[in-house]
């Protein structure tokens, strides 16, 4: 039986990666969510409303630095 990363990584390709069809600014979020297998919109406002309470968690610093850390990924070209 399958872990669920396995699970993840085979269906986002080669795991954590930003996202080219969900993303807003970087894709990070979109990546996120590709990830886990949830909704972009489920992420960024559970990243946003996390921000916003928590004095200890700097998103915009951790946004931009896991937009330079995540690989975008990469497209597949398909030849039929």
């Amino acid at each position: 039986m399958a872990s669920q990363k396995e699970a993840s990584m085979s269906r986002s390709g080669s795991g954590l990666t930003r996202s080219r069809d969900n993303r807003i600014l970087g894709g990070v979020c979109g990546g996120i969510a590709e990830f886990l297998g949830w909704r972009p919109l489920t992420v960024r406002v559970i990243y946003v409303v996390g921000s916003i309470v928590s004095a200890a968690f700097p998103g915009a610093l951790i946004y931009v630095i896991l937009w330079f850390v995540m690989p975008a990924r990469e497209e597949r070209v398909i030849n039929v």
